[in-house]
């Protein structure tokens, strides 16, 4: 427990959970600390036996559940599942979205995409708000808002980065309508009209951003400060690459001086669009 909440103690996101009491600020850290080593099996480029790690995992959760996990991450999710009551998908749906990655998926339209949304930034999205104490409806509609929004201001800022993985998020249709192919990503060809599908794509996200706002301003600002926080700190990150023009050669970030000044300012001026 204490290597995990000494690394999300030091988050640029950190002034957000200062508001949660110790026990939901370290339930957070094991979550996250799952998370990240999903994505790290998918992504580092020194991990081997990908496929058989991430099926490692679902076993590992299979056993979390039947309160027989052989790793130390996995016992510490027994107790969070059991604490906060967390249902077996904000794991294994997870695991999917990362299977994805590995296989080379690829996403004809964005209602294809969201699949792969709802799998990695949405699910993360749920267990968040379970461990936050928000359930129902109004938890799965911000899940997928605030999710989204995040996910595709990602998607966005990291396209060459994707691309030297040879991944394409992107959806086929909407390069197609600027006379683009994923080839055409994965290559860096013909940057004007990349960046006209990225500035499509963020369209998209501010859309969702501005419904996560209005779904949180519903909920109790104590409860979700953290999602006001993550939530105006991304959008300011898109407001970065938007200033570009959509035309970058590297991923465009903050820094982690501007991630804690953000972080700061949206806890006393919660809104995405200040």
């Amino acid at each position: 427990m204490t290597t995990h909440t000494s690394a999300y103690k030091k988050s640029s996101f950190g002034p957000a959970f200062l508001f949660l009491n110790k026990e939901r600020r370290e339930a957070l850290a094991v979550y996250y600390a799952f998370c990240r080593l999903m994505d790290d099996i998918a992504d580092e480029p020194n991990v081997s036996n990908r496929k058989e790690q991430l099926y490692f995992w679902q076993e590992e959760i299979a056993r979390v559940y039947a309160n027989q996990a052989k790793t130390d991450l996995g016992k510490q999710l027994t107790k969070l599942v059991k604490d906060f009551d967390i249902s077996q998908d904000r794991f294994l749906w997870l695991i999917e979205g990362m299977q994805a990655d590995i296989q080379g998926r690829t996403y004809k339209t964005f209602e294809e995409l969201e699949w792969y949304l709802w799998r990695v930034a949405g699910i993360v999205g749920l267990a968040t708000l379970d461990i936050l104490g928000i359930k129902g409806e109004k938890a799965v509609h911000l899940a997928q808002s605030l999710g989204f929004a995040v996910q595709l201001t990602n998607i966005v800022r990291d396209v060459w980065e994707d691309a030297d993985l040879g991944r394409v998020y992107l959806p086929e249709d909407l390069l197609a309508a600027h006379s683009l192919s994923r080839e055409d990503v994965l290559s860096k060809k013909q940057a004007d009209s990349l960046a006209l599908v990225l500035q499509d794509l963020a369209e998209k996200s501010k859309l969702f951003y501005k419904q996560a706002e209005q779904i949180l301003r519903t909920l109790p600002k104590r409860k979700v400060i953290a999602c006001y926080v993550m939530g105006f700190v991304y959008r300011q990150n898109l407001a970065k690459i938007e200033k570009t023009h959509f035309q970058f050669a590297k991923a465009i970030k903050l820094s982690k001086l501007e991630k804690f000044k953000y972080s700061l300012y949206a806890l006393f001026n919660p809104s995405f669009t200040d």
